[in-house]
């Protein structure tokens, strides 16, 4: 039986009934609460509304008030079985031939809003940020251009799903500006560290899994459980100072190089909306040990483009086309490996997968791999860049093409503000 909603959709729409992707919403101009969505073409459906008709019938939650929160972390926090329960009232309730929303104009007036009359909010509350370095291409560009070839890849990355603890406060959502941050950076001869605003501004092609139902202090999650920890995905773009980062990361880590802003999708897509798309993840040698072995890994085949709109420019390029299924560590591999010493896990939470980046150089996820580090400036609509100008709108977009309909992400953007004085 083919999916069909009576809310129109367009062919080329990232969201028909087959996705139904959640987020946070509030109508412009209006001093109203935020209040959860999901998307459906050129609409969003307030959940509000439609839990307060009485709805969401099912046993799991008919007595829920986790549609009248301003995020979705307790709808999160409720677990698999009630997302699924969610899905599939809301596939049924926008379904061409079920009345109940169709035949009545009050309700659908108030509960669908078209998505130019909305502004779309973070869609959790995010108490905790990880970013993973999870793509071997991505990592062997790095590792040949700062070590050598000889050996790009450190040993333990094979073992271990490398990542660091971000800065959850300066998460913000797609449309937000990003300020051009200021820092120290390498010396130049005898001179002290150069310190201004960053010349080496550059984006991360990421996504993240949002963490749904969490577990507690001490209790590591079973690689084969993870998929049921993790409500779903969005596109992230992990900006970043490389100047300030160079100088910064040894020993520690990555610092103010990183934490000045990241950027995602307000729509989460769910593993469910996503399922259609798995894929076989890339060969893992050495095999990971016994707590990362999964008795089925999965990918995702889900298509990314970068573009980046300069700042003297009307129209966007495209400078990049990669894939999801790229990524050598999975995301049950990632969120198993973070809670195996009995780190707990809390809904909303971000785990950003680190740049993705394929094997060939049009695939490449970030500037400082498409432009080698500057020393290859990169050519595009009559300019060149080796990083970002104040002004430059980067965009990500990720989707995945179904029979007939595309499950997409939506937009990831932002567009660079000069330093601060």
């Amino acid at each position: 039986m083919v999916l069909q909603s009576f809310v129109e959709v367009l062919p080329d729409s990232h969201f028909p009934i087959h996705n139904l992707p959640f987020g946070v919403f509030k109508p412009k101009d209006s001093d109203s609460e935020p209040r959860p969505a999901v998307a459906i073409g050129d609409n969003v459906l307030d959940l509000s509304v439609i839990a307060a008709a009485g709805l969401f019938d099912g046993p799991l939650l008919s007595n829920s008030d986790c549609f009248q929160h301003p995020n979705l972390n307790k709808f999160l926090g409720l677990g698999r079985p009630a997302w699924r329960e969610a899905r599939a009232t809301l596939q049924k309730l926008l379904s061409a031939d079920e009345p109940t929303l169709r035949d009545n104009v009050s309700l659908r007036q108030k509960a669908l809003l078209p998505m130019d009359k909305v502004q779309m909010l973070l869609p959790t509350a995010i108490g905790d940020y990880t970013d993973f370095f999870a793509s071997k291409h991505h990592a062997r560009n790095c590792g040949t251009m700062f070590r050598g070839p000889e050996n790009p890849i450190n040993l333990n990355w094979f073992y271990v799903p490398i990542a660091y603890h971000g800065r959850a406060s300066s998460i913000v959502v797609s449309g937000t500006d990003v300020t051009r941050p200021r820092g120290q950076a390498a010396p130049s001869g005898n001179s002290p560290p150069y310190f201004g605003p960053s010349r080496k501004l550059d984006f991360e092609l990421e996504m993240a899994a949002i963490v749904g139902h969490g577990n507690e202090l001490g209790k590591p999650i079973d690689i084969n459980d993870a998929s049921d920890h993790i409500f779903g995905l969005v596109l992230m773009n992990d900006w970043s100072a490389r100047d300030i980062q160079a100088w910064e990361y040894v020993p520690l880590g990555p610092f103010l190089g990183k934490s000045f802003c990241t950027t995602i999708s307000p729509w989460i897509v769910t593993l469910d909306a996503l399922e259609p798309f798995i894929c076989h993840p890339p060969e893992q040698s050495p095999p990971p040990l016994p707590y990362l072995a999964e008795k089925d890994p999965k990918n995702y085949d889900i298509s990314l483009e970068v573009s980046i709109l300069p700042h003297d420019q009307q129209h966007e390029s495209i400078i990049s086309h990669s894939n999801f299924k790229h990524l050598y560590w999975t995301i049950t591999q990632q969120l198993t490996h973070h809670t195996i010493n009995g780190c707990n896990l809390r809904p909303g939470d971000l785990l950003g997968t680190g740049t993705i980046s394929g094997p060939e150089r049009e695939s490449y996820g970030c500037l400082l791999e498409l432009t080698w580090n500057g020393q290859n400036p990169l050519s595009f609509s009559g300019t060149t860049r080796t990083f970002l100008l104040d002004g430059d709108e980067v965009t990500f977009t990720g989707y995945c093409k179904g029979d007939g309909y595309t499950v997409g992400f939506g937009k990831c953007s932002g567009k660079i503000l000069p330093s601060h004085n």
